[in-house]
């Protein structure tokens, strides 16, 4: 277990507005975030007692240099941003980093935290993952395939939700087709919410301790409710052992949003 995340257990919940940085070129972020092979990292800070103490004007310039660190990377990197503060105890701020390579991640929030800004935070936790083709999909029917394909419902999706979780060791004892049945119970029982509750999985075994990290998007709680619900209720659950933990809850925000916030 990673220091910074405690005893906390449970989801981790975040409301969202994904900020696109305004320079970055949208067919690199699209790629991006729909390729196989690309990195994901997910850090979470919380603003130490000195933030609160230093004068709004400075808090102002810093967060201005908060800016220019992330603009240094627009080419390179995919970063969307979280606002925490005020929904959980945990952390105040997000930052979801997708790189062709995990290092330029790093390199990032290290700039970062060696920034004025930075030198503030304190390091909440970090979860990296790796965006894979689909491993049990190309086994799936005709028909499974072509629900998959069902486009989500249009407008924003202002909440996300973060799931590390952690596979058993009989899970991965079992052969392909017992896992390849489960997981065929699984995408059923999840098809019901695909048009509101999207999905993004990264594989985390080997680069963290954990297996991987699901990311949720949508505009309906309440489904999203219904849907882990219905998660838990297939076999394959059984073989889970790390389903959370920490559970994080924040507000969709800008970086200029972001800044206000923090600034006062």
């Amino acid at each position: 277990m990673k220091p910074g995340w405690g005893s906390m257990l449970g989801v981790v919940c975040f409301c969202l507005t994904a900020w696109t940085l305004p320079s970055f070129a949208a067919a690199d972020r699209e790629k991006l975030l729909s390729s196989p092979g690309i990195y994901g990292t997910f850090a979470a800070f919380s603003l130490d007692d000195n933030w609160g103490k230093q004068e709004p004007a400075t808090r102002i310039v810093q967060l201005k240099g908060l800016k220019g660190v992330v603009e240094q990377y627009r080419e390179q990197l995919a970063i969307d941003v979280y606002l925490l503060r005020g929904l959980s105890d945990h952390a105040d701020l997000m930052f979801r980093v997708h790189a062709t390579e995990l290092r330029d991640a790093q390199k990032f929030l290290i700039d970062l935290q060696n920034s004025p800004f930075g030198k503030n935070l304190k390091t909440a936790g970090i979860l990296n993952g790796l965006t894979k083709k689909a491993n049990y999909v190309p086994g799936f029917s005709d028909e499974m395939k072509a629900g998959l394909k069902v486009k989500s419902d249009p407008g924003p999706k202002p909440y996300a939700i973060v799931i590390p979780i952690r596979k058993s060791a009989e899970w991965w004892g079992l052969d392909q087709d017992k896992r390849m049945a489960m997981m065929k119970e699984h995408t059923e029982a999840a098809m019901s919410y695909q048009k509101t509750v999207t999905r993004k999985l990264y594989h985390s075994t080997g680069l963290d301790d954990l297996d991987f990290i699901t990311y949720f998007e949508t505009s309906n709680l309440e489904d999203f409710h219904s849907l882990i619900l219905a998660m838990e209720g297939v076999k394959e659950f059984q073989y889970t052992r790390r389903f959370g933990h920490p559970l994080l809850l924040g507000t969709a925000t800008s970086l200029e949003e972001l800044s206000e916030v923090l600034a006062q």
